[in-house]
């Protein structure tokens, strides 16, 4: 009889085994071919083809039961939802994906590259969509068969799938299909994988990830442009206006200066995990500044545990034809990334007093629909767990994370769907996500098989233990809050 220490170990050695043998590549390199381009409305075919052809099959053959979910916001994009039930007594692991990518722009690959195959230089794997999101959500199906093997064909627990293939495209419906199927897709954990690794040789934890909210300022003095020779210097210039009122958000070295736009202090949680973090690690990484920002604190603080006001486009007149004309307008499109605790529902009025309060009433703001910001408790029992799964299967001390610097649709997860979300991901920095000559690192596909593999073989252990404590805690902090009223 196998002891489970070495069932572990076979189910590790297996999910490596689908890599070494070429498996892992010809499913990928499969599924690379789909031009999933949620971004092209005439590729929606593709999106419905790729969930059909390709995610629905592999999950049946592991025993789901699946459903073909049509989009509730008008946009072409389905969602399928699965589940694989072993017993109503046992612990649900909720998972995700995105079978969706962004334009492939063929043209612009380098030579012998293209974005429908994988093609392999080396340790990088090209291919669209290959770090985001199928090499991904690849490995997890390959890990979560291979512990299905190693068990005899029981997990220990229910495992619930939402495959969405609208994430490229801010994931429209994706928060009413789960609103709507809320008791279909209870759980006690959120377990996925998207976005980077902190470097490539570290396995990465997030707990969540900055909100993201956008906002254009707007100048319009008058209705045409005029000669700047016969009335420069009696016309007031929208761009010049603009970039004097964008300066009063930001000082020159980055610090925001919108009191009501700032985030509370960083935690001491948060800065012990962030301890370690060290951004640009990976060669092909630009150079941090590491002056910009807020003052005080570290590069990785600034990312993950900050907000930051980004200019993401300026224009006035036309820069590629220029006139001799004063312009009559000049409009800028800025991001606010945020953290948890930031007072981003008043982002509007806080904007519009900044302006007011400093004479800059020619300035009109907008703001945009915004994302959330989410982050699992560091002190979650979930944490801890994740950390110690991925040091015994990799001999490596992974990565915390509080939050992602970007964003993904985790407040659906979070907030709508009520659960603790962890999120183990597979890709690294200068992975070129989005661009051109998009890759995925071959030694972390090789590496991710085994922690994951790692992680689903420990939910059968632990699961339910890990449950029942956190439990035990929300029931204690109940009482206490009821005392303390």
């Amino acid at each position: 009889m196998k002891t489970e220490s070495a069932t572990r170990s076979t189910a590790i050695a297996s999910a490596v085994q689908a890599f070494d043998s070429g498996r892992f590549f010809a499913e990928l390199n499969r599924r690379v071919g789909y031009r999933t381009e949620s971004q092209e409305p005439s590729q929606a075919g593709q999106l419905h083809t790729y969930l059909n052809e390709e995610i629905a099959p592999a999950l049946h053959r592991l025993g789901f039961e699946t459903r073909l979910m049509q989009n509730p916001e008008g946009v072409d994009a389905p969602v399928l939802l699965a589940v694989r039930h072993e017993g109503d007594d046992l612990p649900t692991i909720v998972t995700y994906g995105h079978g969706d990518v962004v334009r492939g722009y063929d043209d612009q690959w380098n030579e012998g590259l293209q974005p429908w195959k994988v093609v392999v230089e080396g340790d990088r794997w090209y291919g669209r969509g290959i770090a985001d999101n199928k090499g991904q959500h690849s490995v997890n199906l390959i890990a979560l068969e291979a512990v299905l093997a190693a068990r005899g064909g029981k997990l220990g627990y229910n495992v619930k799938v939402i495959f969405e293939t609208g994430e490229e495209i801010d994931s429209p419906g994706l928060d009413s299909v789960c609103a709507a199927e809320r008791d279909y897709l209870r759980g006690d954990l959120f377990l996925a994988s998207d976005g980077p690794r902190v470097s490539a040789e570290r396995p990465t934890v997030f707990l969540g990830s900055r909100g993201e909210l956008n906002f254009d300022l707007e100048i319009k003095l008058r209705d045409g442009g005029h000669h700047s020779g016969n009335w420069g210097g009696a016309l007031r210039n929208p761009a010049v206006v603009l970039a004097h009122a964008i300066g009063t958000l930001v000082d020159r070295d980055g610090k925001i200066l919108v009191e009501g736009l700032r985030p509370p202090p960083l935690t001491a949680t948060v800065r012990k995990a962030l301890s370690d973090i060290e951004l640009g690690c990976d060669p092909s990484a630009p150079a941090v500044d590491p002056t910009w920002g807020e003052p005080g604190l570290s590069p990785a603080e600034r990312v993950l545990g900050w907000n930051a006001i980004e200019v993401l486009a300026f224009t006035s007149g036309n820069p590629d034809s220029p006139v001799n004309a004063i312009p009559p307008t000049a409009r800028a499109h800025c991001q606010l990334r945020f953290v948890v605790g930031t007072d981003w529902e008043n982002a509007q009025s806080h904007l519009d007093a900044h302006f007011e309060r400093l004479g800059f009433k020619e300035v009109k703001v907008m703001v945009k629909p915004a994302i959330p910001a989410t982050r699992l408790d560091l002190d979650d029992p979930w944490v801890s767990w994740t950390l110690g799964s991925i040091r015994k299967t990799t001999g490596k001390t992974p990565a915390l994370l509080p939050n992602l610097g970007g964003t993904v649709p985790n407040a659906i997860f979070a907030e709508t769907l009520g659960l603790p979300t962890v999120w183990v991901p597979h890709s690294y920095p200068a992975c070129s996500q989005h661009a051109p000559n998009e890759h995925f690192l071959g030694s972390v596909g090789r590496e991710a098989l085994a922690l994951m593999a790692g992680l689903w073989w420990d939910l059968g252990d632990s699961a339910a233990e890990i449950s029942a404590k956190r439990c035990a805690l929300a029931a204690a902090a109940n009482s206490f809050n009821v005392v303390a009223e």
